[in-house]
């Protein structure tokens, strides 16, 4: 069974920083792995993942602040925050997926496996 288990959430001014961090147990192979965040009263939306290619991709709204990464081998993603705005709030959770998938990889639908999740405010 893989687990997932995010930190470094936490409360910030806008145009802080903060990193979240995103271990993972229970599985051997490799694992495609994303962040997602949902605000209150909105859907869970893609923030940013790494395809099979090894590819990032970004939510519009995050591209050029949020930098997606990872320690291959060991299935632990990270996610750089920088110059947080107020609507970056939410709860962040981290996604992997073991199979390939023709979805767009910002989308929730091919991912398995999910985190609790983790808060992120931020305070204008």
């Amino acid at each position: 069974q893989v687990q997932l288990v995010e930190s470094g959430g936490g409360s910030v001014q806008a145009g802080g920083s903060l990193r979240l961090s995103c271990a993972t147990s229970g599985y051997t192979g490799k694992l495609y792995m994303g962040w997602f965040r949902q605000a209150p009263g909105k859907e869970r939306g893609g923030v940013a993942a790494i395809g099979s290619s090894n590819n990032e991709e970004y939510a519009h709204s995050v591209k050029g602040r949020f930098t997606i990464s990872r320690v291959y081998g060991e299935n632990t993603l990270y996610l750089q925050m920088d110059s947080l705005k107020p609507e970056d709030t939410a709860m962040y959770y981290c996604a992997a997926r073991a199979e390939v998938t023709p979805w767009s990889i910002l989308d929730t639908r091919p991912y398995n496996y999910w985190g609790q999740g983790t808060q992120v405010t931020v305070s204008s």
